[in-house]
């Protein structure tokens, strides 16, 4: 007579033990609770947040709050002062890798507007009240065009670019300018919506007048491909 065998483990379709799903659950859980801690401890603005105004915003125990810190403490997201949490320097690691992906993902799209206008197009991102210029491509075939630095600031309720960051949803899809920055320039720029945390605009500078009702289709049109490449 044969020995019995072992019946192998019912998988799921993708081939994983459906023992696994509730461990994937868990962990997925967890990370989504560290997230939130992290913002509880960003969002406080003035005093720093205790262990305990932790927990009941997160909604967990003050125990389960200790566990999450110490993930976020070693890479230095938070550091503690006695019952106080306060944000670590490694976030501004983390911040200063923001601008250089944002330019990446945003030039290839901007460049295909400059070519096609002939005028120096910008992505442009707020900075609480001050807006700066991130990425900026000149194009190739003109004989002269607005030089325009990467880094540029100026205040947001200013120039085209600034003002367009918070455009509310269902009213101007574009905002045209002349002279708000520059004596002679003109300017029309459309925001990037759909980016979580992100207030930005695609802007096209010019020395000569621009003729909004053309450009401004254009330049939505490229702020929504910059938004696409960012999701």
């Amino acid at each position: 007579m044969a020995p019995p065998t072992t019946p192998e483990p019912i998988r799921t379709p993708l081939g994983a033990p459906r023992d696994s799903q509730p461990v994937a659950k868990e962990s997925s859980l967890t990370l989504e609770r560290g997230l939130s801690l992290l913002q509880a401890v960003a969002e406080s603005e003035s005093e720093a947040p205790t262990i305990s105004d932790l927990a009941a915003t997160v909604g967990v125990s003050r125990a389960a709050v200790y566990r999450l810190l110490g993930p976020l403490q070693s890479r230095g997201l938070v550091r503690r002062e006695g019952s106080k949490v306060r944000l670590g320097l490694g976030v501004l690691w983390l911040a200063g890798r923001v601008l250089p992906q944002l330019r990446v993902a945003s030039l290839p799209a901007l460049r295909a507007l400059a070519e096609r206008v002939g005028s120096t197009v910008h992505l442009t991102v707020a900075d609480g009240s001050e807006a700066q210029a991130v990425a900026v491509v000149e194009p190739s075939w003109t004989s002269y065009h607005v030089s325009y630095r990467v880094g540029s600031r100026h205040p947001v309720h200013r120039g085209a670019a600034g003002r367009a960051v918070d455009l509310p949803p269902g009213g101007p899809r574009w905002i045209a300018s002349s002279g708000d920055l520059q004596p002679g320039a003109f300017a029309v720029a459309a925001p990037v919506r759909g980016v979580p945390g992100l207030r930005a605009s695609v802007g096209v500078v010019a020395l000569q007048p621009l003729v909004p009702e053309e450009i401004g289709p254009l330049v939505l049109e490229t702020a929504e491909s910059v938004a696409e490449a960012l999701r």
